[in-house]
Order: structure tokens, then C-alpha cells, then sequence
């Protein structure tokens, strides 16, 4: 007697695709989250290796380089002794620093600097003013410093993911959609002197609102240490 293949129906192709479809989704939903886990990590140390190159250019120089001039141009915007126009925050000035222009998201890194350390004529010592002050949020959600007011020399933000604030490598500026970032807006405000980290969260409702900012700074502690066992303070 001969037998007939029997061949799948639709009903059975349809299972297998579906089966098929949850498998690799499965796979590439942890996949997509270790590979976003890296780009914060791999920002993280690009930020912490920033931080200490301006560190070292405050202990070479005896003063905080300038914002970038732009986009474009990574070199300090620096006008005599002081930053151009009396700017204070803008890119990160890569090419004086010799560091990365951009966050693992394609973002150029927000830096601001207190503008008595970035005057190369005065020079900074162990009495200077500084003007930068960083927020956080406590297990209530109310928003507390996380630093001395008014004590941080410079400070450094990648604005995640998102991007909320954030300037593309061209220079064009990413406005954001939502309106419940308050804390991401702060980050990417124009003043330049509050900035606020945080644990990250994807709710809207959350106090602050929804939050991927990476938030580095210099801690004038630190700085100043440093700049003593070096020699280079004080003067």
C-alpha cells in the first residue's frame, strides 16, 4: 500500500511560527537589555575618565578649561582669561581634554564650570567660590541635595538614552516630547549652576519624572587633595 506525505496545515504553521516568534523573543529582549546595560556602563567610565583628565588639567594649568566653541570644534571657547561672553556651560571641550565627544548614545556631554575656576588670570586656590550645586531624590521622592549648595567646581551630564535636552554630533538639539522629565529638563537647562542624579526610572509618574540622565562632577575635596600633593597648591 503507498503512503502519502503528510504535509503541515495552516493551523500547525501558524503554532510553529508563533512558537518560533516567543523563542526569539525571549532571546533578544535580555540581549537589547545587556547591550543597553553596556552603553551606560561603557558612558559611565568615559565620564569618569573625563572627570579625572579635567582634574589633571586643573593641576597642569591651575584652572578649569572653558566650555567647546562648538559642535564642531572641541577646543576650550576661551577669550583671555576668561570663557568667551562669560559662558559657563555648553559641549565638553574633547579636544583640549583629549577625551570622547559623545555618549555611547550619540550624544556630545553637557559641561558646566563655576566661572571663578575657569579664569586663568586669578587662578583658583583653596578659598574660591564655586556655584554648582547637585540634587537628588529621596525614598520619598522629594528632591534633596546630594552635594553642599552652591560647593561643585564642574560637572558633567550624558543625557541617556533618551536624549531629552541632549545635542546630536551635528549639533542639533533633541527638544524631548514628554513634558514630565523634570529633572532631565533641569539637567539640560540653560543656567547651568542645578543639576540633579538620580536612580533612573521609565515612569511618567514618578517624582522628577521619568530619568536616564548620567550625572558626573568634580568634587572640590578631591581637587583640591590632589592639587596639594602635587604641588600645586597652594600658592
Amino acid at each position: 500500500m503507498k503512503r502519502h506525505a503528510r504535509g503541515f496545515s495552516l493551523v500547525e504553521m501558524a503554532v510553529v511560527l508563533v512558537i518560533v516568534g516567543l523563542m526569539i523573543g525571549g532571546l533578544l529582549t535580555p540581549l537589547a537589555m545587556q547591550m543597553e546595560q553596556r552603553r551606560i556602563s561603557d558612558t559611565q567610565k568615559a565620564m569618569d575618565e573625563t572627570r579625572e583628565a579635567l582634574m589633571g588639567f586643573a593641576m597642569r594649568n591651575g584652572y578649569l578649561p572653558c566650555p567647546a566653541v562648538s559642535a564642531s570644534n572641541g577646543m576650550e571657547d576661551r577669550s583671555g582669561a576668561t570663557c568667551r561672553d562669560g559662558k559657563r556651560q555648553g559641549f565638553l571641550p574633547w579636544v583640549t581634554l583629549g577625551v570622547s565627544k559623545l555618549d555611547s548614545w550619540g550624544h556630545i556631554y553637557h559641561y558646566s564650570v563655576s566661572p571663578s575656576f575657569s579664569n586663568s588670570q586669578t587662578m583658583f586656590d583653596l578659598r574660591t567660590l564655586r556655584d554648582i550645586t547637585i540634587g537628588t531624590r529621596d525614598v520619598r521622592g522629594n528632591l534633596v541635595a546630594a552635594t553642599e549648595v552652591n560647593d561643585i567646581p564642574a560637572v558633567i551630564v550624558s543625557h541617556g538614552k533618551n536624549g531629552v535636552g541632549a545635542f546630536s554630533d551635528s549639533g542639533i538639539r533633541n527638544a524631548g516630547v514628554s513634558t514630565t522629565n523634570v529633572d532631565e529638563r533641569t539637567n539640560a537647562s540653560d543656567a547651568g549652576i542645578a543639576f540633579v542624579a538620580r536612580t533612573p526610572s521609565d515612569n511618567t509618574a514618578a517624582p522628577g519624572g521619568e530619568y536616564d540622565d548620567l550625572v558626573t562632577w568634580i568634587s572640590p575635596n578631591v581637587l583640591f587633595n590632589r592639587m596639594v600633593s602635587a604641588g600645586t597648591l597652594p600658592r
